[in-house]
């Protein structure tokens, strides 16, 4: 018998879960009203999905609970809900260690940690998740892959990592911006970045051992990657990396 999927919050991240859980037989989908337009699309693209008038209501019809609400407001969101022994809730919410979400939900018998990528939508996020669970394990991997790192501490440096996205991007941003300087427009200067590290991105999937080994096969002796390489060491980047990983470390252990 297929799963029920409950989900309280209705942000991009559950949005992205949902079509991904609909691309191929889709199950039952009970939403939380809060976000009314996000879950009115996703109700109207879907004929599994229902959009419940209380958070309640979602737990009363679903077997598998998705937490997705802001971390600061997860807490009273929970202490307004009756949950059930058997019910599995699955937190997506970036800080909230497993004891105190065990303490908020209880009596449910199964909490997991997890971290969710927009990628669902397309069937290709690599989810992480502690601890394995089944039932976590089956609706991640209908969206995509799951890696289950071996404590929980690790999961939350995974959920650190996870924020360097903007940062990455800023980064081509930066790049595209000196493209124009030079001449090229804002279109070619995206397109070609898009491309190429686009292009990087597909050939990372492909090797194991990609970040180390491609660093070297784009480090010619004395050529122009290793100039730009070097000078960004020299200028302490790689450092200002650790440092700000480590103050959103920071942030989500003592959140």
């Amino acid at each position: 018998m297929a799963k029920t999927y409950g989900f309280i919050g209705t942000g991009e991240i559950t949005a992205a879960i949902v079509r991904g859980l609909n691309r191929a037989d889709p199950p039952p989908v009970f939403l939380s009203p809060r976000n009314h337009r996000i879950g009115r699309e996703l109700a109207e693209e879907f004929g599994t999905v229902r959009v419940c008038a209380s958070n309640q209501e979602v737990l009363d019809n679903a077997e598998v609970i998705v937490l997705a609400v802001r971390p600061p407001i997860t807490r009273e969101v929970l202490a307004e809900l009756t949950f059930r022994p058997g019910h599995v809730v699955i937190s997506a919410i970036a800080g909230i260690p497993l004891d105190d979400l065990r303490a908020w939900v209880a009596p449910a018998g199964r909490t997991v940690r997890s971290i969710p990528l927009p990628q669902a939508a397309e069937g290709e996020s690599l989810t992480a998740l502690y601890p394995y669970e089944s039932a976590a394990a089956e609706l991640y991997g209908r969206v995509g892959g799951i890696v289950v790192p071996e404590t929980e501490e690790a999961l939350t440096a995974i959920s650190a990592a996870s924020a360097t996205f903007a940062a990455h991007l800023d980064y081509l941003s930066t790049i595209a911006d000196w493209l124009t300087g030079h001449g090229l427009s804002d279109e070619a200067a995206h397109s070609y970045l898009a491309h190429v590290f686009g292009q990087l991105g597909r050939s990372l999937l492909r090797h194991e051992d990609a970040l180390r080994t491609m660093t070297e096969k784009h480090t010619t002796p004395g050529g122009t990657n290793e100039q730009l390489k070097a000078e960004l060491r020299e200028n302490g980047v790689p450092d200002t990396v650790r440092a700000a990983l480590d103050s959103v470390l920071a942030r989500l252990t003592t959140s």
